[in-house]
């Protein structure tokens, strides 16, 4: 085969993509991202022998996530990164002491159960790569999170039994969570706690630039460099909820949110008269009709476009600016709405907002004011079947809430489902590295309640389509959250018998429709 990848949900056939994938990227992409990969493990073995820096670091993470689906499609740029591993570990001792690996040996390992498990990990990492890589531009890093990632490469490259495996899967979970909690710092540090806002999806007459991916420091500094120079600033996809950081709501030409999920910017991008930044992911391969307004920066790439490097942490927006004042924008206001028809999306309903008001929850539910919780989340994409998500949150009780994070909120965050004790029913949490404020609701919860997490009145109903929702499903399982549904399909990379684990362990079940799953939920 040409080349083998596996680690998305849209993955060919539901089982592995050989020719070209289905996000567009072709086999030379994806061999040279094999190739990262190979090389990362071999600089993992000369970390352990010569020590880590924060120059090898840097590179793990940048790896990783380059390698994540829908971040890169530059062989160029993929190539370079490639370069400069190879400078790293040639100053550690050479290819000849610390042999990289070919992932061929990874993809056809004859153990399929070996193969499930070290798979679940490498996307696991390529995850929380991204987690630790936006904590690392706001300053904040963590040995522990460091350190693992040598250690799992290392284990890639390594004979392991499965149970083994297993355990290192497991412990991954904890350091992810770690992970999420200290870009959860990083942010809140930064750009204060969130707080409930109202963002329209409509559009305002005049220049406009819109901002995709999850990076809040690429936000913060775009809108500094846009202040006074009549160009509104839009988010779109997981960048929602930086409407909700007071830091970046203070600037009153970030306008609104633009468009829907990632897997819609084709249609929704097109022709448009406004410039659009990647920060990170997900690019998709951009039509003629706009690839002359797109921009990309950090670790995303696609050939053509114009890319925008930093120095110390400092990035110069001005061709995005200038794109965007020649291309004028709209001469009136555009009106656009969700999927179901809404033009006001609510955000802002993290940790510290949710706890501030647990007393009025545990009394609502006490007075069975909120008969359940549902978490209904993760990533959205473009396969059939997702609209599952929008049917199940309309038919859950009307004296139910629903929790949501990352870009499968999208589904049906244009709803008006109303109140509950001045409440809203669907609180957004953030992007879907803030699945740790949801942790950390379930916990504070469970123990106001006097209970554990299993028992509360709360349904995990999750979307996935790439490697982050790999590695916040082994945090939850590593917590020990059961009774987790997952959709729209099962990821590729389970083998049968992993899958069993799973299971039998905890009780993770395939979505099939909202009327069984929510007849089993609430009996």
């Amino acid at each position: 085969m040409s080349m083998f990848c596996f680690q998305c949900e849209q993955t060919a056939g539901g089982k592995a993509c050989t020719v070209a994938g289905a996000c567009g990227k072709k086999e030379s992409t994806a061999n040279l991202q094999d190739g990262l990969t190979g090389k990362l493990i071999a600089l993992s073995r000369a970390v352990k022998d010569k020590g880590r820096s924060a120059k090898t670091d840097e590179l793990v993470l940048d790896a990783l996530f380059t390698a994540i689906t829908n971040v890169s499609f530059d062989d160029a740029q993929i190539s370079a990164l490639a370069a400069r591993i190879d400078t790293a570990v040639a100053d550690l001792g050479g290819y000849g002491s610390y042999p990289e690996m070919d992932l061929n040996e990874l993809w056809q390992a004859g153990d399929e159960d070996t193969r499930s498990l070290k798979s679940l990990l490498l996307f696991g990492m390529r995850g929380m790569a991204a987690y630790a890589h936006h904590a690392a531009a706001l300053g904040k890093t963590d040995n522990s999170v460091n350190e693992f990632f040598y250690k799992g490469l290392r284990a890639l490259g390594a004979e392991h039994t499965v149970p083994e495996l297993l355990d290192l899967n497991m412990e991954f979970g904890k350091v992810n969570l770690a992970c999420m909690e200290l870009l959860d710092a990083a942010n809140t540090g930064a750009y204060g706690t969130p707080e409930p806002t109202k963002v329209t999806t409509n559009v305002a007459p005049g220049p406009f630039i819109v901002v995709s991916g999850h990076d809040l420091l690429d936000l913060k500094q775009l809108l500094l460099q846009t202040e006074g120079q009549g160009v509104d600033v839009y988010t779109h996809g997981e960048m929602l909820p930086c409407h909700a950081y007071p830091d970046l709501k203070k600037h009153k030409h970030l306008k609104g949110n633009f468009g829907t999920a990632w897997q819609n910017q084709q249609k929704e991008f097109d022709g448009v008269p406004g410039a659009f930044l990647f920060t990170t992911n997900c690019i998709m391969p951009p039509k003629a009709s706009y690839s002359d307004r797109v921009f990309t920066t950090s670790v995303v790439g696609f050939p053509g476009l114009v890319h925008i490097d930093g120095k110390d942490g400092k990035k110069d927006f001005t061709a995005v600016i200038e794109k965007a004042k020649e291309l004028g924008g709209y001469a009136e206001e555009r009106k656009m709405t969700g999927i179901n028809g809404g033009d006001v999306l609510t955000t802002g309903f993290g940790h510290g907002t949710v706890l501030s008001v647990a007393g009025k929850v545990v009394d609502a539910v006490k007075a069975g004011a909120i008969s359940h919780f549902f978490l209904v989340g993760g990533c959205d994409g473009a396969k059939p079947g997702r609209n599952y998500y929008t049917d199940f949150v309309k038919q859950t009780p009307k004296d139910s809430i629903i929790l949501t994070l990352a870009c499968g909120k999208y589904r049906f965050n244009d709803l008006d489902l109303g109140e509950i004790g001045g409440l809203p029913r669907i609180m957004d949490m953030g992007q879907c590295n803030d699945s740790y404020s949801a942790i950390k609701v379930a916990l504070a919860l469970a123990d106001a309640f006097n209970c554990g997490v299993n028992e509360l009145p709360l349904s995990l109903v999750l979307s996935w389509y790439e490697q982050k929702a790999v590695c916040v499903l082994l945090t939850l399982l590593s917590l020990g959250i059961k009774d987790i549904f997952l959709g729209p399909t099962l990821p590729a990379f389970v083998s049968p018998n992993v899958l069993k684990v799973l299971v039998d362990n905890w009780n993770v079940t395939p979505i099939s429709t909202p009327e069984a799953d929510l007849k089993k939920i609430l009996g």
